[in-house]
């Protein structure tokens, strides 16, 4: 069953972050079989008390297993530190099955 990642992430340094974090990160979603679905910023807020103005990053892997062995591994956790001090993320997680209809 697919599983998604969805981050909202207000960012401080925008060019810093997508030619540091996002570069890096990205080869690795694609290393551990994830793809990106949506990334971009202007997040509107319409409830709730965080994202306006925000970025999204929705990504989407093969299962919960694969998106969970992205997040725990050690290369991730070195990607991660670049966005340290620039970026103020929340991370989610997932299963969808499929809606046919």
């Amino acid at each position: 069953m697919a599983a998604y990642m969805i981050v909202t992430a207000r960012i401080e340094d925008r060019d810093r972050f997508i030619s540091g974090y996002g570069q890096a990160a990205a080869a690795l979603v694609a290393q551990f079989g994830g793809k990106y679905v949506l990334r971009g910023p202007g997040v509107e807020l319409l409830e709730g008390s965080f994202g306006d103005g925000a970025s999204m990053v929705i990504s989407e892997w093969p299962d919960r297993a694969a998106a969970r062995a992205f997040w725990t591994s050690p290369d991730y956790a070195e990607v991660k530190k670049l966005r340290a001090g620039i970026a103020d993320c929340q991370v989610l997680l997932i299963e969808a099955p499929r809606i046919n209809g």
